[in-house]
Protein backbone atom coordinates (compact mmCIF):
# COMPACT_ATOMS: atom_id res chain seq x y z
CA UNK A 1 0.00 0.00 0.00
CA UNK A 2 1.21 3.67 -0.84
CA UNK A 3 2.18 5.55 1.88
CA UNK A 4 3.08 9.16 2.54
CA UNK A 5 6.72 10.10 3.78
CA UNK A 6 7.27 11.32 7.23
CA UNK A 7 10.00 12.40 9.40
CA UNK A 8 9.79 9.40 11.83
CA UNK A 9 10.12 7.04 9.55
CA UNK A 10 12.34 8.83 6.00
CA UNK A 11 13.77 11.84 6.83
CA UNK A 12 15.58 13.80 9.54
CA UNK A 13 14.00 15.64 12.36
CA UNK A 14 13.07 19.11 10.92
CA UNK A 15 16.40 21.48 11.48
CA UNK A 16 15.73 24.65 13.06
CA UNK A 17 15.32 27.89 10.11
CA UNK A 18 18.13 29.57 10.07
CA UNK A 19 17.94 30.59 6.03
CA UNK A 20 15.09 31.84 3.96
CA UNK A 21 14.29 30.92 0.19
CA UNK A 22 12.13 32.46 -2.04
CA UNK A 23 11.20 30.78 -5.70
CA UNK A 24 10.17 27.25 -4.25
CA UNK A 25 10.26 25.20 -7.51
CA UNK A 26 11.79 22.30 -8.85
CA UNK A 27 15.13 23.69 -9.43
CA UNK A 28 15.74 25.10 -5.99
CA UNK A 29 14.64 21.53 -4.25
CA UNK A 30 17.21 19.60 -6.90
CA UNK A 31 20.08 22.46 -6.10
CA UNK A 32 20.18 24.76 -3.02
CA UNK A 33 18.01 22.19 -0.96
CA UNK A 34 19.87 19.05 -1.69
CA UNK A 35 23.33 21.05 -1.42
CA UNK A 36 22.19 22.07 2.32
CA UNK A 37 20.77 18.69 2.79
CA UNK A 38 23.82 17.19 2.38
CA UNK A 39 26.18 19.54 4.12
CA UNK A 40 27.83 18.08 7.33
CA UNK A 41 25.96 20.76 9.51
CA UNK A 42 22.68 20.29 7.75
CA UNK A 43 20.83 19.39 11.34
CA UNK A 44 21.56 23.23 12.11
CA UNK A 45 20.45 24.21 8.84
CA UNK A 46 16.68 24.11 8.17
CA UNK A 47 14.95 26.52 4.93
CA UNK A 48 12.06 28.70 5.22
CA UNK A 49 10.88 28.37 1.93
CA UNK A 50 8.22 30.71 -0.30
CA UNK A 51 6.17 29.58 -2.97
CA UNK A 52 6.89 31.67 -6.26
CA UNK A 53 4.32 31.91 -8.92
CA UNK A 54 2.59 28.11 -7.92
CA UNK A 55 1.23 27.69 -4.51
CA UNK A 56 -0.15 23.73 -5.04
CA UNK A 57 3.75 23.12 -4.18
CA UNK A 58 2.76 24.54 -0.63
CA UNK A 59 0.42 22.05 0.06
CA UNK A 60 2.25 18.95 -1.29
CA UNK A 61 5.07 19.58 1.30
CA UNK A 62 3.23 20.06 3.90
CA UNK A 63 1.18 17.11 3.83
CA UNK A 64 4.11 15.30 4.01
CA UNK A 65 6.27 17.20 6.79
CA UNK A 66 8.00 19.29 3.93
CA UNK A 67 9.70 16.06 2.92
CA UNK A 68 10.23 15.08 -0.68
CA UNK A 69 12.28 12.29 -3.15
CA UNK A 70 14.78 14.00 -5.38
CA UNK A 71 14.84 11.70 -8.00
CA UNK A 72 18.17 11.68 -10.36
CA UNK A 73 17.20 10.11 -13.69
CA UNK A 74 20.57 8.34 -15.08
CA UNK A 75 20.72 6.79 -18.61
CA UNK A 76 19.89 3.45 -16.99
CA UNK A 77 18.72 3.88 -13.77
CA UNK A 78 17.02 5.94 -11.29
CA UNK A 79 18.44 6.74 -7.20
CA UNK A 80 16.21 7.79 -5.05
CA UNK A 81 16.98 9.82 -2.03
CA UNK A 82 13.97 11.94 0.70
CA UNK A 83 15.73 15.65 1.19
CA UNK A 84 14.93 16.66 4.84
CA UNK A 85 16.33 20.78 4.45
CA UNK A 86 12.79 22.07 4.01
CA UNK A 87 12.04 23.04 7.59
CA UNK A 88 8.92 25.04 6.50
CA UNK A 89 6.81 26.31 3.43
CA UNK A 90 5.13 29.23 3.07
CA UNK A 91 3.17 31.37 0.04
CA UNK A 92 4.62 33.55 -1.88
CA UNK A 93 1.73 36.19 -0.90
CA UNK A 94 2.80 36.01 3.18
CA UNK A 95 4.83 38.45 3.88
CA UNK A 96 3.75 38.78 7.19
CA UNK A 97 5.66 35.28 7.41
CA UNK A 98 8.77 36.68 5.28
CA UNK A 99 9.38 39.50 7.43
CA UNK A 100 9.26 37.93 10.76
CA UNK A 101 12.49 35.60 9.36
CA UNK A 102 14.31 38.54 8.08
CA UNK A 103 13.86 39.85 11.64
CA UNK A 104 15.19 37.01 13.47
CA UNK A 105 19.11 36.75 14.07
CA UNK A 106 19.38 33.09 13.87
CA UNK A 107 18.65 33.43 9.82
CA UNK A 108 21.77 34.73 7.87
CA UNK A 109 21.48 33.02 4.78
CA UNK A 110 18.72 34.56 1.81
CA UNK A 111 18.81 32.21 -1.33
CA UNK A 112 16.91 33.12 -4.57
CA UNK A 113 15.43 31.14 -7.70
CA UNK A 114 12.87 34.18 -9.30
CA UNK A 115 14.11 33.78 -12.61
CA UNK A 116 15.40 36.55 -14.66
CA UNK A 117 12.35 38.19 -14.70
CA UNK A 118 11.87 38.45 -10.98
CA UNK A 119 14.67 41.17 -10.90
CA UNK A 120 12.41 43.34 -12.47
CA UNK A 121 14.88 45.26 -14.72
CA UNK A 122 14.66 48.00 -17.36
CA UNK A 123 16.82 47.97 -20.75
CA UNK A 124 19.71 49.60 -18.51
CA UNK A 125 19.77 46.98 -16.25
CA UNK A 126 18.68 48.74 -13.28
CA UNK A 127 15.43 48.57 -11.32
CA UNK A 128 12.31 49.01 -13.68
CA UNK A 129 10.53 51.88 -11.53
CA UNK A 130 7.89 51.93 -14.27
CA UNK A 131 7.00 48.95 -13.91
CA UNK A 132 3.27 49.06 -11.71
CA UNK A 133 3.74 46.80 -9.37
CA UNK A 134 7.58 47.38 -8.80
CA UNK A 135 5.87 51.31 -8.09
CA UNK A 136 2.92 50.26 -6.03
CA UNK A 137 5.94 48.81 -3.36
CA UNK A 138 8.17 51.54 -3.54
CA UNK A 139 4.76 53.36 -2.57
CA UNK A 140 4.01 50.98 0.24
CA UNK A 141 7.54 50.57 1.77
CA UNK A 142 7.82 55.40 1.54
CA UNK A 143 4.18 55.05 3.59
CA UNK A 144 5.44 52.11 5.96
CA UNK A 145 2.99 49.52 4.79
CA UNK A 146 5.70 46.78 4.52
CA UNK A 147 3.00 44.23 5.03
CA UNK A 148 1.08 44.61 0.98
CA UNK A 149 5.19 44.03 -1.30
CA UNK A 150 4.34 41.83 -3.99
CA UNK A 151 7.76 42.33 -5.86
CA UNK A 152 11.20 40.00 -5.51
CA UNK A 153 13.19 43.55 -4.61
CA UNK A 154 9.99 44.67 -2.81
CA UNK A 155 10.20 41.96 -0.16
CA UNK A 156 13.94 41.79 0.18
CA UNK A 157 14.12 45.44 1.00
CA UNK A 158 11.39 45.48 3.47
CA UNK A 159 12.47 42.71 5.15
CA UNK A 160 15.79 43.79 5.63
CA UNK A 161 13.78 47.02 7.08
CA UNK A 162 12.35 45.05 9.61
CA UNK A 163 16.13 43.67 10.28
CA UNK A 164 17.95 46.64 11.16
CA UNK A 165 14.62 47.54 13.27
CA UNK A 166 15.05 44.01 15.27
CA UNK A 167 18.98 44.89 15.56
CA UNK A 168 19.31 41.20 14.02
CA UNK A 169 22.96 40.90 12.73
CA UNK A 170 24.31 40.82 9.35
CA UNK A 171 23.04 38.88 6.92
CA UNK A 172 24.02 37.13 3.22
CA UNK A 173 21.94 37.10 -0.24
CA UNK A 174 23.07 34.55 -2.83
CA UNK A 175 21.60 35.08 -6.08
CA UNK A 176 20.78 31.43 -7.98
CA UNK A 177 19.52 32.45 -11.00
CA UNK A 178 21.21 32.19 -14.17
CA UNK A 179 22.09 35.82 -14.96
CA UNK A 180 25.98 37.01 -15.28
CA UNK A 181 27.09 38.86 -12.22
CA UNK A 182 23.56 37.62 -10.08
CA UNK A 183 25.00 39.09 -7.15
CA UNK A 184 25.89 42.58 -8.04
CA UNK A 185 22.44 42.18 -9.82
CA UNK A 186 20.21 41.83 -6.92
CA UNK A 187 22.83 44.41 -4.97
CA UNK A 188 21.32 47.77 -7.82
CA UNK A 189 18.35 46.81 -7.84
CA UNK A 190 17.98 46.93 -4.57
CA UNK A 191 19.96 49.54 -3.97
CA UNK A 192 17.33 51.16 -6.89
CA UNK A 193 14.64 50.61 -4.65
CA UNK A 194 16.19 51.73 -1.39
CA UNK A 195 16.95 55.38 -2.96
CA UNK A 196 13.19 55.01 -3.97
CA UNK A 197 11.67 54.14 -0.98
CA UNK A 198 13.82 53.95 2.18
CA UNK A 199 16.94 55.98 1.61
CA UNK A 200 18.49 55.72 5.25
CA UNK A 201 18.82 51.76 4.26
CA UNK A 202 21.54 52.44 1.67
CA UNK A 203 24.06 52.40 4.66
CA UNK A 204 22.65 49.40 6.06
CA UNK A 205 23.10 47.74 3.00
CA UNK A 206 26.45 48.54 2.36
CA UNK A 207 27.62 47.53 5.99
CA UNK A 208 25.47 44.35 6.83
CA UNK A 209 24.30 42.83 3.99
CA UNK A 210 26.45 40.45 1.81
CA UNK A 211 26.15 39.46 -1.91
CA UNK A 212 27.08 36.67 -3.56
CA UNK A 213 27.40 36.07 -7.32
CA UNK A 214 26.71 32.74 -8.55
CA UNK A 215 26.78 29.63 -10.75
CA UNK A 216 24.67 27.43 -10.65
CA UNK A 217 24.08 23.60 -12.75
CA UNK A 218 21.90 21.42 -12.84
CA UNK A 219 19.34 20.45 -15.13
CA UNK A 220 16.00 19.85 -13.79
CA UNK A 221 13.00 19.42 -15.96
CA UNK A 222 8.99 19.83 -14.70
CA UNK A 223 8.01 16.95 -12.84
CA UNK A 224 5.83 14.41 -14.24
CA UNK A 225 3.14 11.87 -13.44
CA UNK A 226 6.05 8.85 -15.16
CA UNK A 227 8.42 10.64 -12.16
CA UNK A 228 5.86 10.33 -9.35
CA UNK A 229 4.91 6.90 -10.80
CA UNK A 230 8.46 5.56 -10.22
CA UNK A 231 8.45 6.89 -6.63
CA UNK A 232 5.33 4.86 -6.05
CA UNK A 233 6.65 1.86 -7.89
CA UNK A 234 9.91 1.45 -6.65
CA UNK A 235 9.80 3.00 -3.05
CA UNK A 236 6.35 2.72 -2.42
CA UNK A 237 5.49 6.25 -1.47
CA UNK A 238 2.98 8.13 -3.24
CA UNK A 239 5.15 11.82 -3.50
CA UNK A 240 3.34 14.54 -5.44
CA UNK A 241 5.94 16.96 -4.77
CA UNK A 242 8.79 14.57 -5.90
CA UNK A 243 11.57 16.14 -8.04
CA UNK A 244 13.44 14.95 -10.93
CA UNK A 245 16.91 15.93 -11.82
CA UNK A 246 20.16 14.50 -13.52
CA UNK A 247 23.16 13.10 -11.38
CA UNK A 248 25.71 15.63 -12.24
CA UNK A 249 25.53 19.17 -10.43
CA UNK A 250 27.70 22.07 -9.63
CA UNK A 251 27.78 25.01 -7.51
CA UNK A 252 29.98 27.85 -7.41
CA UNK A 253 30.53 31.28 -5.41
CA UNK A 254 32.19 34.10 -5.04
CA UNK A 255 31.74 37.10 -2.39
CA UNK A 256 31.44 38.14 0.91
CA UNK A 257 29.65 36.29 3.23
CA UNK A 258 28.17 38.37 6.23
CA UNK A 259 27.75 35.84 8.72
CA UNK A 260 27.19 32.13 9.17
CA UNK A 261 26.38 29.72 6.72
CA UNK A 262 25.65 26.27 5.81
CA UNK A 263 28.79 23.99 4.84
CA UNK A 264 28.02 23.44 1.29
CA UNK A 265 31.81 22.92 0.86
CA UNK A 266 31.91 19.60 2.41
CA UNK A 267 29.05 19.06 -0.25
CA UNK A 268 30.86 20.05 -3.33
CA UNK A 269 30.28 23.23 -3.19
CA UNK A 270 33.01 25.95 -4.41
CA UNK A 271 34.10 29.19 -2.85
CA UNK A 272 35.94 31.00 -4.95
CA UNK A 273 37.50 34.49 -5.72
CA UNK A 274 36.04 34.96 -9.09
CA UNK A 275 32.84 33.11 -10.56
CA UNK A 276 32.77 34.99 -14.25
CA UNK A 277 34.59 32.24 -15.93
CA UNK A 278 32.41 29.60 -14.40
CA UNK A 279 29.41 31.45 -15.12
CA UNK A 280 30.16 32.40 -18.81
CA UNK A 281 31.10 28.82 -19.39
CA UNK A 282 27.81 27.74 -18.35
CA UNK A 283 25.57 30.25 -19.37
CA UNK A 284 26.97 30.32 -22.64
CA UNK A 285 27.32 26.64 -23.49
CA UNK A 286 24.85 25.11 -21.10
CA UNK A 287 21.96 27.91 -21.59
CA UNK A 288 22.82 29.22 -24.68
CA UNK A 289 22.51 25.74 -26.65
CA UNK A 290 19.15 25.15 -24.10
CA UNK A 291 17.90 28.22 -25.91
CA UNK A 292 18.80 27.82 -29.66
CA UNK A 293 17.62 24.35 -29.49
CA UNK A 294 14.02 25.76 -27.46
CA UNK A 295 13.30 27.78 -30.72
CA UNK A 296 14.93 26.29 -33.81
CA UNK A 297 14.65 22.81 -32.94
CA UNK A 298 11.03 23.23 -32.09
CA UNK A 299 10.71 24.18 -35.74
CA UNK A 300 11.71 20.94 -36.18
CA UNK A 301 9.40 19.29 -34.68
CA UNK A 302 11.29 18.28 -31.45
CA UNK A 303 9.79 18.49 -27.79
CA UNK A 304 12.87 17.34 -25.54
CA UNK A 305 16.51 18.23 -25.52
CA UNK A 306 17.46 14.46 -25.94
CA UNK A 307 15.43 14.59 -29.07
CA UNK A 308 16.67 17.52 -30.38
CA UNK A 309 20.44 16.57 -29.96
CA UNK A 310 20.04 13.52 -31.09
CA UNK A 311 18.99 15.43 -34.44
CA UNK A 312 22.32 15.51 -37.04
CA UNK A 313 20.97 19.24 -38.09
CA UNK A 314 20.54 20.38 -34.71
CA UNK A 315 23.58 18.76 -33.59
CA UNK A 316 25.00 20.42 -35.73
CA UNK A 317 23.22 23.53 -34.95
CA UNK A 318 24.27 23.37 -31.32
CA UNK A 319 28.27 22.93 -32.73
CA UNK A 320 28.19 26.04 -34.38
CA UNK A 321 26.95 28.12 -31.67
CA UNK A 322 29.10 26.40 -29.01
CA UNK A 323 32.21 27.20 -31.49
CA UNK A 324 31.12 30.94 -31.48
CA UNK A 325 31.29 30.72 -27.65
CA UNK A 326 34.33 28.57 -27.29
CA UNK A 327 36.45 31.98 -29.48
CA UNK A 328 34.61 34.53 -26.70
CA UNK A 329 35.21 32.45 -23.44
CA UNK A 330 38.72 32.98 -21.63
CA UNK A 331 39.14 29.57 -20.79
CA UNK A 332 41.54 27.07 -22.49
CA UNK A 333 40.60 25.80 -25.12
CA UNK A 334 40.90 22.17 -23.75
CA UNK A 335 38.73 22.42 -20.60
CA UNK A 336 35.95 24.34 -23.01
CA UNK A 337 36.27 21.06 -25.01
CA UNK A 338 35.74 18.70 -21.73
CA UNK A 339 32.45 20.77 -21.04
CA UNK A 340 30.83 20.23 -24.68
CA UNK A 341 31.62 16.31 -24.31
CA UNK A 342 29.93 16.41 -20.99
CA UNK A 343 27.15 18.73 -21.81
CA UNK A 344 26.34 15.94 -25.06
CA UNK A 345 26.14 13.11 -22.55
CA UNK A 346 23.95 15.15 -20.19
CA UNK A 347 21.70 16.32 -22.94
CA UNK A 348 21.63 13.05 -25.11
CA UNK A 349 19.85 11.46 -21.46
CA UNK A 350 17.02 9.82 -23.01
CA UNK A 351 15.67 9.26 -19.48
CA UNK A 352 15.16 12.92 -18.32
CA UNK A 353 12.81 14.06 -20.80
CA UNK A 354 13.57 18.19 -20.47
CA UNK A 355 10.90 20.06 -22.24
CA UNK A 356 11.75 22.07 -24.69
CA UNK A 357 8.93 24.59 -24.65
CA UNK A 358 9.81 24.89 -20.47
CA UNK A 359 13.35 26.16 -22.12
CA UNK A 360 11.53 28.50 -24.73
CA UNK A 361 9.57 30.79 -21.47
CA UNK A 362 11.08 34.33 -21.26
CA UNK A 363 13.81 34.36 -24.38
CA UNK A 364 12.99 38.22 -23.76
CA UNK A 365 15.06 37.57 -20.52
CA UNK A 366 17.45 35.01 -22.30
CA UNK A 367 18.91 36.17 -25.13
CA UNK A 368 20.33 39.05 -23.54
CA UNK A 369 22.73 37.18 -21.38
CA UNK A 370 23.06 33.75 -23.09
CA UNK A 371 23.48 34.67 -26.99
CA UNK A 372 24.11 38.32 -27.76
CA UNK A 373 27.11 39.03 -25.97
CA UNK A 374 28.93 36.43 -27.76
CA UNK A 375 27.16 36.92 -31.15
CA UNK A 376 28.22 40.72 -31.04
CA UNK A 377 32.29 40.06 -29.80
CA UNK A 378 32.45 37.47 -32.44
CA UNK A 379 31.17 39.57 -35.04
CA UNK A 380 33.63 42.50 -33.44
CA UNK A 381 36.81 40.32 -33.73
CA UNK A 382 36.24 39.92 -37.39
CA UNK A 383 34.57 36.44 -37.22
CA UNK A 384 31.04 34.82 -38.56
CA UNK A 385 28.78 34.12 -35.44
CA UNK A 386 26.58 32.03 -37.46
CA UNK A 387 26.00 30.14 -35.04
CA UNK A 388 24.49 32.83 -32.74
CA UNK A 389 22.27 34.38 -35.68
CA UNK A 390 20.67 31.06 -35.76
CA UNK A 391 19.55 31.23 -31.98
CA UNK A 392 18.49 34.59 -32.80
CA UNK A 393 16.35 33.66 -35.94
CA UNK A 394 14.71 31.43 -34.33
CA UNK A 395 13.60 33.57 -31.79
CA UNK A 396 12.22 35.68 -34.23
CA UNK A 397 10.26 32.95 -36.10
CA UNK A 398 9.30 31.71 -32.39
CA UNK A 399 7.55 35.12 -31.65
CA UNK A 400 5.74 34.77 -35.25
CA UNK A 401 4.56 32.07 -33.99
CA UNK A 402 6.33 28.85 -34.93
CA UNK A 403 8.04 26.21 -32.96
CA UNK A 404 7.35 26.28 -29.06
CA UNK A 405 4.48 27.68 -27.75
CA UNK A 406 5.44 31.65 -26.76
CA UNK A 407 5.30 32.25 -23.12
CA UNK A 408 7.22 35.61 -21.64
CA UNK A 409 7.05 37.97 -18.93
CA UNK A 410 7.15 40.45 -21.52
CA UNK A 411 5.15 39.82 -23.67
CA UNK A 412 3.32 42.85 -24.46
CA UNK A 413 6.59 44.96 -25.32
CA UNK A 414 8.32 41.88 -27.37
CA UNK A 415 5.58 40.02 -29.33
CA UNK A 416 4.94 42.63 -31.63
CA UNK A 417 8.26 42.23 -32.46
CA UNK A 418 7.98 39.51 -34.91
CA UNK A 419 4.45 41.65 -36.71
CA UNK A 420 5.06 42.64 -39.40
CA UNK A 421 7.29 41.04 -42.97
CA UNK A 422 9.96 38.86 -41.81
CA UNK A 423 12.38 41.43 -43.04
CA UNK A 424 10.47 43.94 -40.55
CA UNK A 425 10.80 41.50 -37.45
CA UNK A 426 14.31 41.02 -37.84
CA UNK A 427 15.39 44.57 -38.08
CA UNK A 428 12.92 45.41 -34.78
CA UNK A 429 14.43 42.48 -32.88
CA UNK A 430 17.82 43.38 -33.48
CA UNK A 431 17.16 46.77 -32.31
CA UNK A 432 15.66 45.78 -29.48
CA UNK A 433 18.34 42.77 -28.91
CA UNK A 434 21.13 45.71 -29.45
CA UNK A 435 22.78 44.10 -32.79
CA UNK A 436 23.76 46.85 -34.77
CA UNK A 437 26.42 45.19 -37.23
CA UNK A 438 24.77 44.68 -40.59
CA UNK A 439 26.49 41.85 -41.72
CA UNK A 440 24.69 39.96 -38.87
CA UNK A 441 21.32 41.63 -39.70
CA UNK A 442 21.56 40.26 -42.93
CA UNK A 443 22.81 37.09 -42.21
CA UNK A 444 19.88 36.73 -39.52
CA UNK A 445 17.32 37.52 -41.74
CA UNK A 446 18.84 35.11 -44.06
CA UNK A 447 18.63 32.21 -42.05
CA UNK A 448 15.34 33.36 -40.67
CA UNK A 449 13.93 33.05 -44.23
CA UNK A 450 15.21 29.68 -44.56
CA UNK A 451 14.38 28.17 -41.35
CA UNK A 452 10.60 29.57 -41.79
CA UNK A 453 10.18 27.56 -45.44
Amino acid sequence: MARRLTRAGDGRPTPPVRMVHIGLGNFFRAHQAWYTDQASDADRWGIAAFSGRSVGTVSELERQENLYTLVAVGPEHNDYQVISSIASTHSGTDVDALLTYLADPQVTVVTLTITEAGYHRNELGRLDLENPDVASDVAAIAAGNLHVVRTGPGKLVAGLIERRRAGAGPITLISCDNLPDNGTVLSVVLDDMAVSAAPDLLSYLDTEVGFITTMVDRITPRASDAVRQAVLDERGVDDLAAVATEPFSEWVMAGEFRGPHPNWESAGAVITDDVVPHELRKLWLLNGAHSLMAYAATIRGHQTVADAIADPIVRGWVDEWWDVAQRQLSLDDDVVSDYRAALLERFGNPRMRDQLSRIAADGSQKLPVRIVPALVADRKAGNSPLGAERAVAAWILHLRGLGAPFNDARAATVHPLGEGSLEDAVRKVCEFLEITDRDSRASILALATRMEG
